[in-house]
């Protein structure tokens, strides 16, 4: 049986190396994880950069680490 994966928004404020990154989650506790690029996005080249907003899936189980699945677009 598969586990469920949260998803949920949140924002770029700090680039880390090897395909790291600090983001500040869109929730009410405003908590900040860390979090890595999915492969598709290592794969097709998608740059993200601070500021960003970004879609991010957590385990249920690990809430301190995401994986970032999509790029939104800046406002």
């Amino acid at each position: 049986m598969k586990e469920k994966k949260i998803i949920t928004k949140g924002f770029i404020v700090e680039s880390l190396g090897n395909g790291m990154f600090r983001v500040l989650l869109c929730n009410r506790d405003r908590d900040i994880i860390f979090c890595y690029i999915s492969g598709k996005i290592r794969k097709r080249f998608i740059r993200i950069l601070l500021g960003d907003i970004v879609k991010i899936e957590l385990n249920c189980y690990d809430s301190k680490k995401g994986r970032i699945i999509y790029r939104l677009q800046k406002k």
